[in-house]
């Protein structure tokens, strides 16, 4: 069984470079890979492409890395609760593509399943379809988008086994899963990581065939985007 682990963080975000497409997994702040995250701020790549669901907030998560100017392009479903997102993306210093949801969900899957592209209805009729094909089925009509293409992929597991084996906790199974092997090279941080064979293979959400390097992460803050208090009689 080939050994995925790496020792540090370092190690597994070796031959990342200035202008690389990265995939980043995450919803809001669930689920992101904060270790990666911390140390692309700290290697100081510069002109990336992200392509993530959202950008986190302003002092955490992606967010870190759009008050540094590291990304020249977003890729993502929705601006969320990140202001500095929203003025970048205003003032025209970010490019920016703005998708479904759904339709980022399965290029992501596509780029993992090696299907180049497929037909979708949502989009159609709106500034999402320009210059894409387009064609009918069943009666309705349908947007050809393509799958991702990304240098790298990094995802952010609960556990995982020293062969690449990942399980996800709770919320945090949202991008992560369809993002791993989705690129030509996916890193793996978790929160426990074991030896191979520890984990029970009916949990298993990722197989470790898609993944390249895993480590073991620390300090992890899980910051909550939007905290909703009651009053307590």
């Amino acid at each position: 069984m080939i050994n995925k682990k790496v020792n540090t963080v370092q190690d597994a975000l070796q031959g990342i470079e200035n202008g690389m497409t990265i995939m980043l997994g995450g919803f809001g702040l669930c689920g992101i890979p904060e270790n990666s995250i911390a140390e692309l701020v700290k290697k100081e790549n510069k002109d990336l492409t992200c392509i993530s669901n959202n950008a986190g907030v302003d002092d955490f998560g992606l967010g870190l890395l759009l008050q540094k100017r590291q990304i020249k392009k977003m890729i993502s479903s929705y601006v969320g609760e990140n202001a500095e997102f929203e003025r970048q993306m205003l003032s025209g210093e970010l490019e920016v593509d703005l998708i479904p949801q759904g339709t980022l969900a399965e290029r992501c899957r596509a780029a993992q399943a090696g299907i180049p592209a497929f037909f979708t209805p949502a989009g159609y009729g709106t500034e999402v379809a320009e210059g894409k094909e387009v064609r009918e089925f069943n009666g309705k009509m349908h947007v050809m988008e393509h799958a991702f293409k990304a240098d790298f992929a990094i995802v952010k597991a609960w556990k995982g086994d020293e062969a690449g084996n990942l399980i996800f906790k709770g919320t945090a199974r949202n991008f992560n899963p369809c993002m791993a092997g989705a690129a030509k090279i996916t890193i793996a941080e978790v929160e426990e990581l074991l030896p191979a064979g520890s984990l029970d293979p009916n949990e298993i959400h990722t197989p470790g065939i898609l993944v390249n390097r895993i480590f073991q992460g620390v300090n992890y803050e899980k910051r909550i985007e939007q905290r909703t208090v009651r009053k307590i009689f």
